[in-house]
């Protein structure tokens, strides 16, 4: 990676901006120009307050310094990413949430359709989408289903891809399950590779990026909490715009939509929003 090709030379902030730090917008208007990583899109209460513990622990004091550390550093700007995408994540979270899934929603989505199209937005280190291919394969699915996961942090995507996990991530996965698809390696778990090569893994940018479209299944969990309302509204749109006539989007157990209707989604389950016919 040229880090001086995606680190130019930073903006300068407007000074006379009220109510506003200087020195951490400066820092977000380079990631921006930099990257295309829109911060001011995030809560900046949340973000500011995780990229200062990261700041401070890499022993700098301004954001601007920071910045041009990562110039230099691909390490620190993989660490960066890190921590601003949250990567924490397990299988099966919030279990009963997949239960309605696999029982209701799958059977409903798969009437009268030879194939699937599913997307896991967002999908961090592998958790989710290798959730969905555990819940599709066991439903007889999984053969004929295009399952997509994307996320923005390539670090979290080389980590998926090698599909390798620490005990605590399957604490939430049936034992049944578990022992058909993970193999221990000494203290970790292996992820069973047949499933894995039905993952197509991307890199994206959920804000910035055009979106494929005619998915029966949408699947963003625990990650809208992070965004701003307006971001919300435009990813709702855009999601909903990814969705089939009748296809659903599967949000986290804190990101119930309200009025779902502006987006042309309808409630289904809890949690769960039915793009209209």
């Amino acid at each position: 990676m040229d880090m001086n090709r995606i680190f130019p030379e930073l903006p300068r902030a407007n000074q006379a901006e009220t109510g506003v730090d200087p020195d951490y917008l400066e820092f977000i208007q380079g990631i921006k120009k930099s990257t295309g990583i829109d911060l001011a899109q995030y809560k900046e209460a949340q973000m500011k307050r995780r990229l200062t513990t990261l700041r401070n622990k890499n022993g700098y004091t301004k954001f601007t310094d920071f910045y041009t550390a990562m110039m230099g550093n691909k390490s620190l700007f993989y660490e960066f990413l890190d921590k601003m995408t949250i990567n924490v994540s397990e299988f099966w979270r919030n279990p009963n949430r997949w239960e309605v899934l696999r029982d209701e929603a799958l059977p409903e989505l798969s009437a009268g359709r030879p194939k699937l199209r599913v997307w896991s937005a967002a999908c961090s280190t592998g958790e989710e989408p290798y959730t969905l291919s555990m819940i599709l394969a066991d439903s007889g699915l999984l053969g004929g289903t295009y399952l997509l996961a994307t996320d923005i942090d390539e670090g979290a995507l080389a980590k998926a891809q090698e599909g390798l996990y620490l005990e605590r991530s399957l604490k939430d996965v049936p034992k049944e399950v578990a022992e058909r698809y993970f193999t221990a390696e000494g203290q970790m778990f292996r992820f069973d590779a047949k499933l894995k090569k039905a993952v197509t893994f991307k890199k994206q940018n959920l804000l910035l990026d055009t979106f494929e479209e005619g998915f029966d299944l949408i699947v963003c969990r625990n990650v809208m909490i992070y965004f701003t309302e307006e971001a919300k509204q435009v990813l709702y749109h855009k999601f909903a715009g990814a969705l089939r006539p009748g296809g659903i989007l599967f949000v986290g157990s804190t990101e119930q939509i309200f009025s779902p209707s502006q987006y042309g989604l309808e409630p289904a389950e809890t949690f769960f929003y039915r793009k209209k016919a």
